[in-house]
C-alpha cells in the first residue's frame, strides 16, 4: 500500500491554502493603501481647512 496519492494531494492543499493567504493579504493591502490615498486626496481637497489654523 503506497500513501503517494495522499501526500501529493496533502502538499497541493497545502500549496493552494498557502497561495490563497498571501494573494488574498496583498489584496487587502492593496486596497487599504488606496482607501487612505483616496481619503487623503479628500482631506486635501476640502475647503477652509487652513482657516482653522490661521488667526
Amino acid at each position: 500500500m503506497t500513501y503517494l496519492n495522499y501526500v501529493i494531494a496533502a502538499y497541493a492543499v497545502f500549496v493552494i491554502v498557502l497561495g490563497w493567504d498571501f494573494a488574498s493579504t496583498k489584496l487587502q493591502i492593496r486596497r487599504e493603501l488606496r482607501g487612505a490615498r483616496l481619503r487623503a486626496a479628500r482631506e486635501a481637497a476640502r475647503p477652509g481647512r487652513d482657516a482653522e489654523l490661521t488667526r
